[in-house]
């Protein structure tokens, strides 16, 4: 089925400023963000600076390296980006209502930043609607400001992110090792093992520690860069860039040939660390360079795959990961539904269980039945649930939710 021939909006949905293209990047997103976030839900030792026990075999390392150096730190750039894009989309949409903007998008960051928190202290403490909420709300103050001024803003974000990163690991040179930091991590990934197996209640309480401690690493990795790559998708989205993708591939194909160029170096410095975990300083001055160079790494990822799907046989593809990606905020809570179902108290606990190469394989897995489900609910149903309670918020009244025949 080609997009032309995916059911249409009815009058009054949100379909007229639908852009498949951009519906199809998001679903792709999807993909690689469960990918990252379900290492999470598969081990307490992720991102704490220490081996994991279930990662000692060849496959299983490379697997987690495969993880490190294609997905970590891409593609919830990607994701942010199109965030970015499609607030011009929804800009446009009150425009054409003959409503003001501020005011929905208002409620609608509100109702964002409230299903965050609850999917935080109830899920996934690494949860990123909260802190789009915020940065939505920054980009809703820059709305007026002019294209060359947020690019400036959005290149100095990541300049000064991956400076500051830098600048940390630099400071831990002149600190030398720090064993005591080391041990320290080993015991506070058994207590999270501990809890996370333990019951409901203890997984809660779990993750409102998590989210007392993290904090800060979102405020000075994510947000900065996430509020980057939203300027970036706000000035693409003046430029419709996604509207008529045909007339950019000069573009798009210059942004993959230096994209992959200048990401898969940073990524590469990124991943290796990874495989050891031996060196604190080494781990530091790579995720300065990712910070620096995913940016890159994710434009082509998108690129390459608008170019693919300008091909017949892509738009196959675009019409396979479009109904995914325009229920995106119902498929990445589902995300974290099943995963915390499969890993934690809530279910399963297979936590601590499994390794990097059977996590990705779930992963992958969970990814195809959400690309089925996507199509049948979308051929049947205008919003996805979670959209639909979300823009009923917004609009303060109950739009329709079954496809007029």
């Amino acid at each position: 089925m080609s997009p032309s021939n995916l059911p249409t909006q009815p009058e009054g949905a949100p379909g007229r400023e639908r852009q498949p293209l951009v519906d199809a990047l998001r679903g792709f997103a999807l993909l690689g963000i469960l990918v990252v976030n379900i290492a999470s839900f598969s081990s307490t030792y992720y991102g704490v600076g220490v081996p994991d026990p279930m990662a000692v075999s060849l496959a299983e390392r490379c697997a987690l390296f495969v993880r490190t150096f294609v997905f970590e730190t891409k593609f919830y750039l990607l994701f942010s980006f199109l965030f970015g894009y499609s607030f011009t989309l929804q800009m446009q949409s009150a425009e054409r209502d003959g409503k003001p903007f501020a005011p929905r998008m208002l409620r609608r960051l509100v109702g964002l930043w409230m299903l965050g928190l609850l999917h935080a202290v109830l899920l996934y403490h690494g949860d990123i609607l909260t802190t789009y909420a915020v940065l939505g709300a920054v980009l809703l103050m820059l709305r007026r400001r002019g294209d060359v001024l947020l690019a400036r803003c959005a290149v100095g974000l990541v300049l000064a992110t991956s400076l500051l990163w830098a600048g940390i690991g630099y400071l831990l040179t002149l600190a030398g090792s720090l064993p005591e930091t080391m041990r320290n991590a080993y015991a506070e990934a058994a207590v999270a093992l501990a809890a996370y197996r333990g019951t409901p209640a203890t997984v809660v309480v779990q993750h409102l520690r998590e989210l007392s401690q993290i904090w800060w690493i979102t405020g000075l990795v994510q947000a900065p860069t996430a509020l980057a790559m939203f300027l970036a998708g706000f000035v693409a989205g003046r430029r419709g860039l996604f509207e008529n993708a045909g007339a950019h591939r000069a573009l798009f194909r210059r942004t993959l040939y230096w994209g992959l160029a200048v990401g898969l170096p940073g990524a590469a410095v990124y991943a290796f660390p990874s495989m050891r975990l031996d060196n604190v300083v080494r781990e530091f001055y790579g995720l300065a360079a990712t910070l620096l160079t995913a940016p890159f790494l994710a434009a082509a990822y998108a690129a390459g795959l608008v170019l693919l799907m300008q091909s017949p046989r892509g738009h196959v593809l675009e019409s396979v990961l479009a109904p995914a990606g325009r229920m995106a905020l119902t498929n990445y809570l589902m995300q974290s539904l099943v995963c915390a179902w499969l890993f934690l108290a809530y279910g399963l606990r297979w936590i601590g269980t499994v390794g990097p190469l059977a996590a990705t394989a779930i992963a992958f897995a969970i990814f195809a039945a959400q690309l089925m489900l996507s199509r049948w609910w979308m051929s049947r149903f205008v919003y996805g649930p979670v959209e639909w309670l979300l823009r009923a918020f917004t609009n303060l009244a109950l739009p329709p939710m079954r496809r007029r025949r």
